[in-house]
């Protein structure tokens, strides 16, 4: 082994004989050598620096051609990235103009009468809000079911009520700090109820604009009854529903598929599309120029598409701050307490009419019906009759043809018929679940149940794209008659949308119902109105009660005067006492279809004797 004083010997020895060369070399030599080098460096660095000029004043020169060079050539990169992946998965969202006008005034044309309607029926469902602010209001401003409170107000003979009188509650506002509010724009629903009579009606809410509303009822029936007042939404809450159906339209986005041979591609599709974001499809429809926009496929022509779907709910639509407003159990669909007693006792009718303390106007808030040991009895329009048994609803529909158009809300009809009646087999179409068509056939007593849903706007999973009709279309298609019975249900997936959208889509449907009561005018025409249903944040962004209860007041407002029937579903899902729900439970329902063969059925009138 080697010492460490060996090594250290080594080391010693290599040192001098380094030392020794170094003498040999002399100093004249290292002295050439570096001379010699910096002259080369020299020569080198005048070069790079000539060369490193001329890049900077080529640069100049053409830098904004380079810049352009830069530019398309990133392009061309990202586009046949995107060309690439466009045939494996969706494009991006589009980014859309806050512009409320690109989107309601596609289409055609209104006429100037068509223009005039639609003035007045948006100046009919015009909606008081809050005073201008110069910065959002907070939570504690804000309108606080809890601070809040009702009174039942007496009548003219003190605090006794009889059976036709109305009742008037009158609601006031408070927000979360407890002080009254001095404006309206709250949504508020009201009923009456009597549970153990299995009793309840729907009241008419007015709102005095001053953080008061008055909540006003018919008295239909004996006993005691209990006053129930609910707001839905705040006024502020209503700023935000509003601003986002003027201005986001594109909160629900759809889809279509487009396939050729091996290659399919997925766009995005809707109502109202930027078009200057790239190429479009347009597949309005040519005989009520409903408007339809798909992105047109990088690798695929237009006529390749296969089918229409939902694509999904955008997310981040509001603001920290606006997002309180929208609380369950805080100031959606929360009870309001009364001040003092929040029950009356009703009593059998006045003999003296004239006494009755109804006022002139109680007869233009009467209601359309109301519950009474849970079945429906209208006051106007058609006399009830319960169609408990599927023979009786087997014997009214005898041959008939039932047309159903529309949303998922009808479609629910078409299945609890063909659940409750035994002989109404239904025909495998192959159609997807959920969306149809569908039909059914009891071949014995010569019955005809089709459904079909309306065309786009619709939420469902996919449809494809050649049952893609529109009802106005369908209509057109109809013979009619006394055998045919026609039901329209046409709200849900318009509420996501300006109301001018909706007011031109049932234009073109009221033209095709005005056609076919023309030439066969036995035709039955069935209405089925908006209902309520459950909400949290995420559901009143899309399908709040406040945009169902604006499509329905101009679907009433519409088809007013026409030779067409309405079944309420507003009130009735409003006045029941089970939660609300977008597709209602079984009891409602049967009413509802109680209501439809009323009016395809009525009760035939007995003969005078002679």
């Amino acid at each position: 082994m080697l010492s460490i004083r060996s090594i250290m010997s080594r080391g010693r020895n290599d040192a001098i004989i380094t030392v020794r060369a170094q003498r040999e070399t002399g100093p004249d030599h290292g002295r050439q050598k570096e001379v010699t080098m910096c002259r080369n460096l020299s020569n080198f660095a005048l070069i790079f620096f000539f060369l490193a000029l001329s890049g900077f004043i080529f640069l100049l020169r053409n830098i904004q051609t380079v810049e352009n060079w830069k530019c398309h050539t990133v392009s061309a990169i990202y586009q046949l990235q995107s060309r690439i992946q466009s045939s494996f998965i969706p494009v991006n969202l589009p980014t859309f103009y806050n512009n409320r006008t690109f989107c309601a005034h596609l289409g055609q044309k209104p006429s100037a009468e068509d223009e005039l309607e639609e003035r007045y029926l948006l100046d009919s469902i015009a909606w008081p809000g809050p005073p201008p602010r110069s910065t959002p209001p907070t939570l504690r401003q804000t309108s606080d079911p809890v601070h809040s409170l009702f009174a039942i107000l007496p009548t003219k003979e003190g605090r006794e009520w009889h059976v036709g009188d109305q009742l008037e509650v009158l609601v006031q506002m408070h927000d979360f700090q407890g002080r009254p509010k001095h404006y309206g724009g709250d949504f508020i629903l009201a009923r009456l109820h009597t549970p153990e009579l299995g009793a309840s009606v729907a009241g008419k809410v007015l709102d005095h604009r001053n953080g008061f509303y008055s909540a006003l009822f018919p008295l239909l029936w004996v006993g005691s009854a209990q006053v129930e007042v609910t707001l839905v939404h705040s006024s502020e809450a209503v700023v935000v529903l509003r601003r986002l159906r003027e201005e986001r339209p594109d909160r629900v986005f759809f889809k279509s598929l487009f396939r050729q041979g091996f290659l399919s591609e997925t766009t995005v599709c809707n109502m109202c599309l930027p078009p200057d974001q790239q190429p479009l499809c347009n597949y309005t429809d040519l005989y009520t120029g409903e408007p339809w926009y798909c992105y047109k496929p990088k690798m695929l022509s237009c006529d390749t598409r296969i089918n229409h779907a939902k694509g999904g709910y955008l997310k981040h639509l509001i603001t920290n701050r606006e997002a309180l407003l929208f609380q369950s159990g805080v100031n959606i669909k929360v009870h309001i307490h009364a001040s003092g007693a929040d029950r009356i006792n009703v009593l059998p009718p006045r003999k003296d009419v004239e006494s009755s303390s109804v006022k002139p106007d109680a007869i233009k808030l009467a209601p359309s019906g109301y519950y009474y040991e849970d079945s429906w009895r209208a006051l106007a329009g058609v006399t009830m009759r319960q169609f408990n048994e599927s023979s009786a609803i087997t014997q009214c529909l005898r041959n008939k043809v039932i047309n159903m158009y529309g949303d998922s809300t009808v479609r629910q009809w078409f299945e609890y018929l063909i659940a409750l009646v035994p002989e109404l087999k239904e025909f495998n179409l192959h159609s997807p679940k959920n969306v149809g068509p569908f039909m059914a056939v009891d071949s014995t007593h010569n019955i005809l149940l089709k459904y079909r849903c309306h065309g786009p706007p619709i939420r469902f999973s996919t449809v494809t794209a050649s049952e893609l009709r529109y009802v106005s279309n369908e209509l057109d298609g109809l013979a009619g008659g006394s055998d045919t019975i026609v039901v329209l249900s046409i709200w849900a997936h318009f509420s996501t949308f300006p109301v001018e959208v909706y007011i031109r889509r049932l234009r073109h449907i009221r033209r095709a119902v005005l056609r076919l009561l023309d030439r066969a005018p036995g035709t039955t025409v069935v209405i089925r109105s908006a209902n309520l249903q459950a909400l949290d944040q995420e559901v009143s962004l899309f399908n709040s009660d406040w945009f169902s209860l604006q499509l329905d007041e101009v679907l009433r407002a519409m088809f007013k005067g026409l030779n067409v029937q309405l079944v309420d579903a507003w009130q009735m899902s409003s006045a029941h006492h089970l939660p609300h729900a977008l597709h209602p439970p079984p009891v409602i329902v049967k009413n509802m279809i109680d209501v439809l063969l009323s009016h395809v059925c009525p009760e035939k009138k007995k003969s005078q004797e002679t």
